[in-house]
Formats: C-alpha cells, structure tokens, sequence
C-alpha cells in the first residue's frame, strides 16, 4: 500500500463529479476529494472542463484524514494530466514500395467508371 504523505504527488482515478468537487479512488483503502477551489488558479465554471469521470491523473495531496482513509486533493499547482508516450514505430520502406498501388490503379479506375456508366445508362432508360 503506497504511504500518503502531504505534499506528495499520486496518480489516481476519478470517479465522481459534483458541482462542489471531483472524487478520486486510489486504492481500496482511500479516497479523496478535490474541491473546485483546488481545481485551477482560475474561476472554474465547469469542472468537466478540467477532468472527467474515469481520468487517471496526478493530484497533490493537501491533508491526509488516516481514520477516514480520506485525502484532501489539489491540481491547481501542479501538471495533472498524464501524458501517455506514444511509441514510434520506425517507417521500413518495402522492396516492391508503391508498386501494387501503380499496377492496380488503372483496374480499380475503370470498375468505378464502368459502375458510373451502368448507373447513367439505367438512368436513360
């Protein structure tokens, strides 16, 4: 069980939002709550427009309740959002490159205007 201390930095996930708040599960022990003056340095109309219901993000811890197994939360100093690296994959150019492309072209070209003139000679009649 990790130790929650204040000042510290967890990640956690959000599971409720109210006008007042967003709740957070860290585990099975505790919980914690961020009040929308912890939300931002700014006036917070929404905060669905800071987080949402199932984001796993950072939170300071401002108070820790050990009998309640309830933190006090904050974002508002901190870069909560987690930033996922995305792997890259290195492009490996293929012998035969854009061959298929140039010989099958001109075949899929005229099926789509064979289509187009069945569809204009049924239209005449």
């Amino acid at each position: 069980m990790v130790k929650y201390t204040k000042g510290k930095i967890v990640k956690g996930t959000v599971t409720c939002i109210e006008p007042y708040g967003a709740f957070m599960s860290f585990d099975e022990y505790y919980t914690g709550l961020i009040h929308i003056s912890e939300i931002s340095k700014g006036f917070v109309k929404d905060i669905h427009d800071f987080i949402d219901v199932g984001d796993h993000i950072y939170v300071e811890i401002l108070e820790v309740d050990k009998e309640e197994a309830h933190l006090k939360l904050s974002i508002k100093n901190i870069n909560y959002k987690i930033n996922k690296k995305q792997r890259k994959h290195k492009i490996i150019e293929t012998a035969t490159g854009f061959t298929t492309l140039s010989k099958k072209l001109p075949e899929w070209t005229n099926k789509e205007l064979k289509k187009i003139e069945n569809k204009v000679n049924t239209i005449d009649k």
